[in-house]
This record gives structure tokens, C-alpha cells and sequence, in this order.
């Protein structure tokens, strides 16, 4: 199955936006005379365990900030343990603040596809339930666009047997999981789950994202 990365599509990826999106759609437009906070923007991803969808972007140049949290439910407020129970409708997901100056919502997507499995409908490897759902939130026509477009050419190119069965929805109220959830990974990388799950997802994305990764 093509799924791990696959990094042997990565050039069909990029030339496809290239050249089959618009130019305006990888630039964000111009803020003049407005402090540094403005010009950036909000991106929102579920790809399972939250922990490892913020180790990953973390690492990336232009990314300012990656919070866990939970997102695309009913109840407000809800508890790591109420998320668990699937019954809230809420997903885990990284509402991540970048510079689109420095990284495209293009760039961050083609690392979205590339971090999970986007054919497991409501699970990620070992971690079960509704909660752990490959999900985009969009906050704008323009992610909406391109997160649709992609996903559409992926599943035309067929780059897994399964079809893609990630959701694509407008941005809702994200509520913040609780502290000892942020930064899990660079806090607590000695533990079980962190040394046979994460490392080495992390170990794999930093090849193929060399020249991406804050130094």
C-alpha cells in the first residue's frame, strides 16, 4: 500500500499544484501596516493522536505555534476523558498559528497527507474511535479549495488502494486541551508510546521535510 509518506510521489504532488492551482491560492494576500500577529494565519488538522500531529508541526519553519485541542463535536468545554468516550462527536486535532510568508497552507497540507493514513475511517494504527478521524477544518474558501482539490487529485492518482476517506469541514469551536497535553511529545519523549510511536514517525518526516525543519 502507498500510504507510508510516500515519498516517491512527492514531486507528482507539488508539480500538480503548480500547475493545476491557481497562483493567487499559495499566497496569502498582502497586510501592510499591521503588527506581526495579523499577518498570520490558522490552520486546524486531525490525524489521529493529537501528540503526534503536534510533534510533526512543531518542526516546521514558519510555524509559529501548535495547540492541542478538540474540535468538530457538540458538547463545549469537553474533558480529554468525555473526547474519549466518542460520544462527543469532537475529534483531537493541532489548530496550528503559521507565517504564510515563510510556509504556504499548500506546504502544510502535502505534510498532512504525508503524517497519516487518510483511508482508516475513525482510527489511526492502534488508536480507535471517532475522536482519532483524519480531519481538515477550513477557515477559509481559499483552504477549502485547495484541501478539496487535493484531495480529489489523490484519489484520482489513486496513491493508496483504499479511497480517501478524510473529512473537509468548516472551522468550528476549537477548545483548547488541558496542559499536560501540550508540547507531550518534547516533554515526555521517553515514554512508551512516544519511543514506538512518534519517534519514529518524526525520524521519517524530518527525511522528507529536511529543508523545511526549524534548525
Amino acid at each position: 500500500m502507498k500510504k507510508d509518506f510516500f515519498i516517491n510521489k512527492v514531486l507528482f504532488i507539488l508539480l500538480l499544484f503548480n500547475y493545476n492551482c491557481p497562483a493567487n491560492i499559495f499566497q496569502s494576500e498582502k497586510m501592510n501596516n499591521m503588527d506581526d500577529q495579523n499577518k498570520y494565519e490558522i490552520a486546524t488538522f486531525g490525524t489521529g493522536c493529537f501528540w503526534c500531529t503536534e510533534a510533526v508541526f512543531q518542526r516546521l519553519k514558519g510555524v509559529i505555534k501548535v495547540e492541542s485541542g478538540y474540535s468538530g463535536g457538540t458538547v463545549p468545554n469537553p474533558s480529554y476523558e468525555a473526547v474519549c468516550t466518542g460520544k462527543t462527536g469532537h475529534a483531537e486535532c493541532s489548530q496550528i498559528t503559521f507565517d504564510p510568508k515563510v510556509i504556504s497552507y499548500a506546504k502544510l497540507l502535502e505534510v498532512f497527507w504525508k503524517i497519516h493514513d487518510p483511508t482508516e475511517l475513525n482510527r489511526q494504527g492502534n488508536d480507535v474511535g471517532t475522536q482519532y478521524r483524519s480531519v481538515i477544518f477550513y477557515h477559509n474558501e481559499e483552504q477549502k479549495k485547495l484541501a478539496e482539490n487535493y484531495k480529489k487529485e489523490l484519489d484520482k492518482e489513486k496513491i493508496w488502494d483504499k479511497p480517501i476517506v478524510t473529512e473537509i469541514v468548516q472551522s468550528k469551536a476549537f477548545y483548547i486541551a488541558e496542559d499536560y497535553h501540550q508540547n507531550y511529545y518534547n516533554q515526555h519523549s521517553d515514554k512508551p508510546y512516544c519511543s514506538f510511536v512518534i519517534t519514529p514517525k518524526l525520524e521519517k518526516f524530518e527525511k522528507v521535510f529536511a529543508d523545511k525543519l526549524k534548525k
